[in-house]
């Protein structure tokens, strides 16, 4: 093979974004120290964002889109890797500033590449992407600051996307009493299969634009950012925590000081693209045993490469929930 093929972002003169299929030479692929075949990316709401540009993810140009892949060495200049090994690599910029995942083979460098954990398929790891990876990564930082079962139900908003499926999943299988928060009521039955014990409409979980309000919830896993996490946080138990990781609401946050001086609560912030590689691991060996396989596959769909660019349209328009794997021919 001295050709791969890759979804790929360009800019022309008029700052006009354009995104096609392009087969292009192995030789034009990056440095690094290891050459993947990828089998398997992802479809996660930043990569939605990417393809059609209605957000500008890209800062570097041309790009190869995509911020998720998995697949097998096939070369290897670090001791660290062998031909035959199965890795998979998200974040570190990729579909920002380092060529990604939509492509059928990429090179990395070996410090960001690391090994697929026992007890996951390469497709697995990418129905996982970076959306499960945050998701477990907001659950770690809700155990980090004290967040236990018995200290009260937790909420997780935007629970039919991504982040939010997984992290129902996950809090409810730790022995929480997870509350769902969804604007589409038709997925309730599957947010209580999931493990949620009450889905909640966006209007249930408001705090009438009160900076503190009648306390509720030990804590969150916050995917929307924006006015809805303000109305979260004036909510929260004394000393509760909310890991927010999104802004599918928006940037801005409304809300005052005192949720934070008068009870104790705490706003972690989750960073999923730059996590050293130690916590990373963590977080990966951790999915590999909490996130049953017969679970993962109910809340997931496989779909053909070519079917990229209308998939992005679908997940912003709201048809499509829980997680997008991507094979790669």
């Amino acid at each position: 093979m001295t050709i791969t093929h890759a979804l790929i972002a360009r800019r022309g003169d008029d700052k006009t974004q354009t995104v096609a299929f392009e087969d292009i030479p192995l030789a034009d692929l990056p440095a690094g120290e290891v050459l993947v075949r990828v089998s398997h990316s992802a479809l996660n709401y930043k990569d939605a964002l990417a393809i059609t540009g209605r957000a500008p993810i890209v800062r570097q140009w041309p790009m190869v889109l995509g911020i998720d892949l998995a697949g097998e060495v096939v070369e290897s200049a670090s001791a660290g890797f062998a031909p035959g090994d199965k890795v998979l690599v998200n974040g570190w910029g990729l579909s920002e500033t380092r060529w990604g995942g939509y492509s059928q083979y990429q090179r990395l460098p070996a410090d960001l590449v690391q090994k697929i954990p026992a007890g996951l398929t390469a497709e697995q790891a990418m129905q996982i992407g970076t959306a499960g990876y945050t998701a477990m990564l907001c659950v770690m930082a809700l155990q980090d600051h004290g967040v236990a079962p018995d200290q009260g139900p937790v909420l997780v908003t935007g629970a039919s996307g991504g982040v939010g499926s997984i992290a129902v999943v996950l809090l409810s299988r730790l022995g929480f009493e997870v509350q769902a928060v969804s604007g589409r009521p038709e997925q309730a039955a599957y947010l209580r299969d999931l493990g949620a014990a009450e889905v909640l409409d966006r209007a249930a979980m408001s705090a009438g634009g009160k900076p503190m309000a009648r306390e509720r919830w030990a804590g969150c896993v916050d995917a929307v950012g924006g006015e809805p996490l303000a109305e979260v946080i004036a909510q929260i138990r004394s000393h509760g925590t909310v890991a927010t990781c999104g802004m599918a609401a928006g940037g801005a946050l409304p809300t005052t000081v005192y949720p934070f001086i008068l009870r104790g609560v705490t706003l972690a912030g989750v960073e999923s693209i730059t996590c050293p590689m130690s916590r990373r691991v963590t977080a990966w060996d951790r999915l590999a045993r909490e996130m049953p396989a017969a679970t993962l596959a109910g809340l997931s769909q496989t779909r053909a490469f070519a079917e990229l660019p209308g998939l992005a349209d679908d997940l912003l328009a709201g048809r499509l929930h829980g997680r997008v794997a991507i094979a790669i021919p």
